[in-house]
């Protein structure tokens, strides 16, 4: 099965399988099923079409994939140009939603000559 340009997986739970879709979380997906009234722990091969034509449906209804990922982009962008915290914060690529940064934060630094540190503490060498 194919929604929004992405294949399902045929052999999960149809609340696990949405998820596979950018910008679908469990709990959209549950919501998703139930205003479709589908059973949540029914698989994707078990469906019938009217079942599946009603979560495509359901899913056309919120914003994913290519949409969703140009709107936080452009979001992105805005914060830039309007130069507020989070923007120069994303302009250093550095984290912007205040976690700290003395330690931690290694996925969002980029490497420009930091070494690793380990405790913090300076280590006596002992002859």
């Amino acid at each position: 099965m194919r929604i929004a340009g992405i294949t399902i997986p045929d052999n999960k739970r149809l609340d696990v399988a949405l998820t596979y879709i950018f910008g679908i979380g469990r709990s959209k997906a549950q919501k998703i099923l139930q205003e479709a009234g589908v059973a949540i722990d029914k698989k994707v091969k078990d469906l019938s079409e009217k079942e599946s034509s009603a979560i495509r449906g359901g899913v056309e209804k919120n914003k994913t994939e290519g949409d969703l990922r140009r709107a936080i982009s452009a979001e992105i962008k805005r914060l830039k140009e309007i130069k507020c915290y989070r923007g120069i914060r994303h302009i250093k690529l550095l984290p912007t939603k205040g976690q700290r940064t003395k330690t931690n934060s290694r996925t969002i630094r980029p490497y420009q000559g930091r070494k690793t540190m380990g405790s913090g503490k300076r280590k006596l060498d002992k002859k």
